[in-house]
């Protein structure tokens, strides 16, 4: 079985921080009803870097965050969409959103409302600032939270500062979280049969991944330096030049850096008192870079890998991201993989990161074209061919 089998899933979201979230959930096997405007669907369905998929309303934004879904078209704004909207809530198990806060009550749809009709489901409202305090109501994208989160205040360096991530993070790591509380809210309404209501803020969700950084603030009382490619934490961990380009060495541990030393032939780094310890080997840092430099350049990336690899020193090459995602591990671990769409041929799509022994994670469906599995779900509820043709008329699907 799969490990959310028999869970019905309303998905009401859009482009990324929402649609990651049920990505996760219809890879472990619940049936996720994508609910989307019939005028054009979810706005990722027209981004992308393919003009004629984005004019197909099949975006690569969208093909990335939506395999294993169904695609049904409704007008939640017509009293006959919110009709067939209150079907499908006596079926559910979980409903997710990412409007900003009082849409969907404006809509009639509140989780008190939702509740009368079903106190089972698990409803998981995700917005940028979350659904109550003074920042509740305003608009929010990923980089907007990135500055407003500190997170752009840790990254870059002198030169370049403050920098945003090269990927939505705070989208991202916002659907992960979702998915993280929806699966524990069902865990628990397992035990109880009682639903309860989540509200995940991006901003919110972002602050975690930051503990380290955060904790030096407030506990340590120290602001973040930015140190661009350095790892704050220690000294030499960071990137390195070498040869013909560069390498990651993380000498994190005091005998890594003994070791680091003896193997690029600077054993006496080992007790000069700029290096000897680790804090004040972080204070140097910018005197002992140039320093390994210097002999690291002797030799190329592929021989200091493998060297220090074999040593214990965690290091490695810096590759595009082409060759990250056809590298050999990311193959064997199956972390991406192949599905076909009718229309388009082959796709290659992310997979769930997580590997269970018992109830495996799969890609069993393409992501779906706008309103393809409209006529399936109203059978299902009811609505005869008839029906269907009468609210085609109407616009309501």
């Amino acid at each position: 079985m799969k490990l959310l089998e028999n869970i019905r899933v309303i998905d009401m979201t859009n482009v990324l921080s929402g649609p990651f979230c049920t990505l996760h959930l219809s890879l472990l096997g619940a049936e996720v009803i994508k609910i989307e405007n019939p005028d054009g669907g979810d706005l990722a369905r027209k981004l992308g870097n393919v003009s004629k998929l984005n004019q197909d309303l099949m975006g690569t934004s969208f093909l990335a965050q939506n395999a294993n879904k169904k695609s049904l078209t409704l007008n939640l704004k017509m009293d006959r969409g919110k009709e067939i909207f209150r079907k499908l809530l006596e079926t559910a198990d979980v409903v997710v959103e990412n409007f900003r806060p009082g849409v969907m009550a404006r809509l009639g749809f509140s989780y008190e409302e939702i509740c009368k009709i079903s106190p089972k489901i698990v409803y998981c409202a995700i917005s940028g600032f979350g659904q109550t305090g003074p920042d509740a109501f305003k608009p929010a994208y990923d980089q907007i939270i990135q500055g407003l989160s500190g997170e752009m205040d840790v990254n870059g360096d002198e030169r370049l500062h403050p920098l945003r991530a090269g990927f939505p993070v705070c989208d991202t790591v916002g659907g992960l979280n979702a998915a993280f509380a929806i699966m524990a809210a069902l865990y628990y309404r397992e035990k109880t049969g009682e639903g309860q209501f989540i509200d995940i803020a991006l901003i919110d969700s972002i602050m975690p991944l930051m503990g380290w950084v955060a904790a030096n603030l407030l506990i340590g009382g120290k602001p973040p330096i930015p140190m661009g490619n350095d790892n704050f934490t220690a000294a030499p961990s960071g990137v390195f030049k070498t040869k013909d380009g560069f390498i990651n060495i993380a000498a994190n541990q005091q005998k890594q850096w003994e070791d680091l030393a003896d193997i690029v032939g600077l054993p006496e780094l080992k007790t000069d008192p700029r290096f000897q310890e680790r804090d004040t080997r972080k204070a140097n840092r910018k005197l002992l870079t140039p320093i390994l430099e210097e002999k690291l350049t002797l030799n190329t990336t592929e021989y200091w890998v493998d060297i220090l690899n074999e040593k214990g020193i965690p290091s490695g090459d810096i590759v595009s991201l082409e060759n990250a995602l056809n590298s050999e591990q990311i193959k064997h671990r199956q972390t991406i993989v192949d599905v076909k769409e009718p229309q388009i041929g082959n796709i290659r799509i992310l997979n769930l990161s997580a590997k269970f022994s018992k109830t495996p994670a799969s890609v069993d469906a393409p992501p779906p074209r706008l309103s393809a599995h409209t006529e399936e779900i109203l059978t299902q509820i009811g609505y005869t061919k008839e029906d269907m043709k009468l609210l085609k008329e109407k616009m309501v699907i």
